[in-house]
């Protein structure tokens, strides 16, 4: 079976690469960006003002949610409408990223519903009207290298990940002076959803040579660097490290795609608005230990990270950076209660196996299986 690498055009890295926003070739910008962090520090301004530098007009939509919605997608739609952009430009982090990403596509085609691109590769191409640059401000969701998009139907309860290889951004901006900002809940969470993403292209069964090496390659990185960064946000060496996992990460899983760690996520996501990096991270060892019945990728993992073993060593990384290791813990934060969450687990099982995600997945599974391993990772019981 043949397979597939696909990337953003350009990738822009190391310090100081926001400054390439200047040279892009536009006349209007529309900048998207999620809440106050990006104008708090300055980001916001500082990419306003460069691309200002390169002659362009720029209009700024801001107040992205954490978990983006599709009425946030629909108003971003008539914004870009008005303003008539040829170069979208998302600043912040996954959630900025992934709505303008189907901003941009309603843009483009005004007349879609939403309804008409949650099945995969449904998306018309793209870029008659405008290019996408991506610039994250978070180490973790690497959605400004991929073919990815997740928006939140806040009426129904469930995320929707959006799947079309049009939406890979053309060019990705990756500075890691805006990561080191971050708080350091948000680069913990961020972190292990690097993890989650590397696994999840190594088992994946559409995993090729190409992917494995940038996943492994990432892994690597992360095991080394993500306490530092965690430990000390001003570690630049640190964050810059980790801002290249992260994007590492989504280059192999937009190409091998992922598996039930996502399909679950997004679903637990969805009902209980548990940030996407938090609940990857409290399933991984959970899916991880399922799914190694039916793969030797883990002990490829094992040899390569030298550790014993390798679900051990994602808890002893959570842990050490004071990640929440079940979801009933999450309770005050969530209301995730015991009571709540037994009324949706049926629905939730079923709806992760019918997640695109799944089909990817090295183990053969079912409505029944992911709800045993949901309920594992509720209470954090094998």
């Amino acid at each position: 079976m043949s397979g597939l690498l696909h990337v953003p055009s350009f990738i822009h890295f190391g310090k100081d690469a926001l400054t390439v926003l200047k040279d892009i070739e536009a006349k209007r910008a529309m900048l998207v960006t999620g809440g106050s962090s990006m104008k708090k520090f300055g980001f916001l301004e500082k990419a306003k003002s460069i691309l200002e530098d390169g002659k362009k007009a720029v209009d700024v939509i801001d107040g992205v949610e954490e978990n983006p919605s599709v009425e946030t997608v629909l108003r971003g739609k008539e914004a870009m409408l008005e303003f008539k952009p040829d170069l979208i430009v998302a600043i912040g982090g996954g959630s900025a990223m992934d709505a303008a990403k189907i901003m941009w596509a309603f843009y483009e085609y005004p007349e879609l519903e939403f309804e008409d691109i949650i099945t995969p590769g449904s998306l018309k191409p793209l870029r008659k009207k405008a290019k996408f640059v991506a610039i994250p401000s978070t180490s973790g969701t690497a959605s400004e290298i991929t073919a990815f998009s997740v928006i939140t139907d806040t009426k129904k309860h469930v995320k929707y990940p959006i799947v079309s290889d049009h939406i890979v951004p053309d060019y990705a901006i990756v500075d890691p002076e805006i990561p080191s900002k971050m708080p350091k809940w948000v680069t913990a969470n961020t972190g292990m959803d690097v993890v989650a993403h590397a696994t999840e292209a190594l088992v994946s069964t559409a995993a090729s040579d190409y992917t494995d090496a940038l996943a492994i390659a990432s892994l690597k990185i992360v095991f080394k660097y993500l306490k530092k960064a965690y430990d000390n946000p001003d570690d630049l060496e640190a964050r810059e490290k980790m801002h290249n996992a992260s994007t590492m990460a989504g280059m192999a899983f937009t190409s091998a795609s992922l598996g039930i760690i996502h399909s679950m996520a997004h679903k637990i996501g969805g009902e209980f608005g548990i940030t996407h990096g938090l609940a990857n991270s409290i399933l991984l060892p959970y899916v991880s230990s399922y799914n190694r019945k039916a793969t030797d990728k883990f002990d490829y993992i094992e040899k390569e990270l030298e550790v014993d073993n390798y679900i051990e060593a994602l808890k002893d990384l959570s842990k050490s950076i004071d990640v929440y290791q079940n979801f009933k813990d999450l309770e005050d934060e969530f209301n995730i209660t015991e009571d709540k969450f037994n009324e949706v687990l049926d629905t939730m099982s079923k709806k992760a196996y019918e997640d695109p995600c799944t089909l990817t997945n090295p183990r053969e599974t079912s409505p029944e299986d992911i709800k045993e391993i949901f309920k594992q990772a509720f209470y954090g019981e094998n």
